[in-house]
């Protein structure tokens, strides 16, 4: 049997190794649009020279050797032929499957901001392609501007800071990371930041740029009037899934692939996974669901049940925090603060439960309350407050209810 994977993403990576695992004799191919195999969560290692291209590799230097798996690298793919159970490559013309799995992630998206899509200096950070061309444009460089103060804003900032280059930030909230932190979690970044020279320009928003004669943008202007000079932009504004290629193929998509429970599209032998999926951008996520995906080509009947993927950690400065569940109270919800000298935490309690928690400080032991806000448990039945509960205070399970209670 013929299995083809398309993106060598976490999603992409695990279900080759599974499909392995469980058929040793099948045939495997795994095409990349990049040159080698990288971990997106590391690019910016790589950024600040820290790290090599071969050492964001985590799927292993010799993992398509080992595993007797055909990689074509960077290759795109313009169409998927469903009747001919083929897809077509620019280079390499037509690819057969009798199983297809599409993994091809997400894209940056670069606004409609006057200048942005047309100047030849403007980047997004989401490949290991994407972090060479920013890798290039910052040698020799000075200032950038910064479009978006996201988790890929930051990693950028916090890379290029690490080469000494001056980073303007532009966010069009009040804060910093505001889909992560709010306030009071968001400052002590912000502060660091600022020591190591970056500038913030917050609740403030792009609006037009200054081109030099050859195409390369010189300066970002605001909405307020201010203007930013720079040797390079990058532009952290959202991803939108590649799904362009399959316009046509009968594949149906809408903003992303749709999949079943089971990873597989409305095509009999195509599945997708990762964020062309649109079910999570974690990486454990697009790996389990890279796995689900495998063992169906394989013929098992599995499901994928875990769609949770509001989680993030972030470290910057040695600043450690972890953001679960969407950060935004609404009207009735409680929530609850506390703030020591060495760190910070906030709950949002909603009909009783926990949906949301951010932990500033030491993460360790943190597991359980990813569990909470997953399984839906009611905290409020607690014997104990919110800071001191632990695994030890649950885990009974109520079949009849169909809830985990407390002990």
């Amino acid at each position: 049997m013929r299995h083809l994977i398309i993106g060598a993403s976490a999603a992409g990576i695990a279900a080759a190794k599974k499909i392995r695992e469980m058929r040793a004799n099948d045939g495997i191919t795994v095409i990349a649009k990049d040159a080698k195999v990288h971990s997106r969560c590391m690019l910016h290692h790589f950024l600040g020279g820290r790290k090599s291209a071969e050492e964001i590799n985590f799927a292993g230097a010799d993992f398509f050797e080992r595993n007797n798996i055909r990689f074509i690298a960077e290759e795109e793919i313009t169409a998927v032929c469903p009747r001919e159970n083929c897809v077509i490559g620019a280079r390499s013309g037509k690819l057969p499957y009798d199983a297809l799995l599409i993994t091809t992630g997400a894209r940056f998206f670069i606004p409609p901001i006057p200048g942005f899509r047309e100047a030849k200096n403007v980047y997004g950070l989401r490949d290991l392609s994407d972090a060479q061309k920013i890798d290039a444009a910052a040698r020799g460089a000075k200032e950038c501007v910064i479009v978006g103060s996201g988790l890929v804003g930051l990693d950028a900032a916090y890379a290029l800071c690490e080469r000494g280059i001056k980073c303007r930030v532009v966010e069009m909230e009040d804060r910093i990371c505001p889909l992560q932190l709010d306030a009071a979690a968001g400052a002590p970044y912000q502060r660091l930041f600022e020591e190591a020279g970056c500038e913030f320009f917050l609740a403030k928003r792009a609006a037009g740029s200054e081109l030099d004669d050859a195409g390369d943008m010189r300066a970002v202007l605001l909405e307020s009037g201010e203007r930013l000079p720079a040797d390079f932009v990058i532009v952290t504004a959202g991803v939108r899934p590649n799904i362009e290629f399959l316009e046509g193929s009968g594949v149906v998509t809408d903003r992303c692939v749709k999949v079943d429970d089971g990873m597989r599209t409305n095509i009999e032998n195509i599945w997708a996974a990762g964020d062309v999926a649109g079910l999570s951008g974690i990486w454990p996520n697009a790996a389990l669901q890279g796995e689900t995906a495998a063992r169906g080509m394989c013929g098992e009947s599995v499901k994928y049940s875990d769609r949770y993927a509001m989680k993030n950690t972030m470290n910057f400065f040695g600043l450690t925090t972890l953001s679960l569940g969407p950060n935004s109270a609404e009207a009735g919800d409680e929530t609850v603060v506390n703030e020591w000298r060495s760190g910070y935490t906030k709950a949002i309690i909603r009909d009783g439960r926990l949906v949301h928690l951010t932990i500033q400080g030491d993460i360790s032991n943190t597991g359980f309350w990813q569990e909470l806000i997953k399984r839906g448990v009611k905290v409020k039945d607690a014997k104990k407050p919110l800071e001191r509960l632990s695994y030890a205070d649950f885990w009974n399970y109520d079949e009849e209810g169909g809830e985990y209670l407390w002990k």
